[in-house]
């Protein structure tokens, strides 16, 4: 979805693009009810007006060329207006540790850039990033802004911190560290998402489109009880795939999750809904 991404941007250049990592911007996630990876929420006029769960490349094209359109005949004017060092502020602050490289931070894009996302990774830095290769006008607009040449450009609460060698020097002498902020723990993450919600369901896709026949039979028994649950797409996130299996003992999918507590799979939720008690665990009262 990174390329997908980019040659989006290169086409439509009215279009700002800004990718974020949901775990480094949890306040973000959390108001925009981000379950699962990608998420891609479209804005205008600082206002959300559409999005698309999950990586459908032909949906995500169609959208944009969507808002696209719609913001040339009512708002392009307004956007090409806006100050590039605007644009650029705005970009500096969308994390508290912002990564600006060539590439993402999945596939950098040259020596310079995969050093120091290896060396951020290394020291568990939370980060998220900015493919300059995506957009031009912020690529050379940043160099003057900040008065650094060269790329990659990390960036902490807004302020510049340097390009590869700066981090590497903090990084040798321990001040890193202390500088940047910290990747959630695992552990810390699956709790996290376990109590995102009263009701929790781990499942193959999300509760729009289950993705394997057993999470779509638990996905109508749950539709049929009429209680609000909320769903992670397992597919969409190795570690956590992989990670709760672990945590919470169990070694299949889908996983129901009531207060933070496993309630278990698709045998044991038919078993509670046979039994009458269902309604009642997902309402938490046994």
């Amino acid at each position: 979805m990174n390329e997908v991404m980019a040659e989006l941007a290169k086409e439509y250049s009215q279009v700002t693009f800004l990718k974020l990592e949901a775990e480094a911007v949890p306040e973000v996630s959390e108001k925009y009810e981000i379950t699962s990876v990608p998420t891609f929420l479209f804005f205008k006029n600082a206002q959300k007006i559409d999005r698309l769960d999950g990586a459908h490349a032909p949906e995500l094209t169609k959208k944009v060329q969507h808002h696209a359109s719609s913001s040339v005949q009512v708002g392009a004017v307004d956007a090409n207006k806006e100050d590039l060092s605007v644009r650029l502020k705005k970009l500096i602050n969308a994390a508290p540790c912002m990564l600006f490289m060539k590439g993402s931070s999945q596939e950098p894009r040259c020596g310079f850039s995969r050093q120091i996302v290896d060396l951020l990774n290394r020291h568990s830095v939370q980060f998220s990033s900015f493919d300059i290769l995506s957009d031009e006008e912020v690529r050379q607009g940043l160099k003057t802004y900040s008065n650094w040449p060269t790329y990659p450009q990390l960036y902490v609460n807004g302020e510049l911190i340097g390009g590869l060698d700066i981090v590497k020097e903090l990084a040798a002498s321990g001040e890193l560290d202390s500088i940047c902020p910290k990747a959630q723990k695992l552990e810390d993450r699956l709790k996290s998402l376990i109590n995102k919600a009263p009701v929790m369901l781990f499942m193959k896709g999300n509760k729009q489109m289950a993705k394997c026949g057993f999470s779509r039979q638990i996905l109508a028994i749950m539709n049929e009880c009429g209680v609000e649950f909320e769903s992670f797409d397992i597919l969409e996130d190795e570690e956590v795939r992989q990670g709760l299996k672990t945590y919470s003992n169990w070694p299949t999918y889908p996983q129901l999750y009531v207060k933070g507590e496993l309630v278990g799979g698709i045998d044991i939720v038919k078993e509670l809904k046979e039994n009458g008690e269902l309604l009642s665990v997902l309402k938490g009262e046994n």
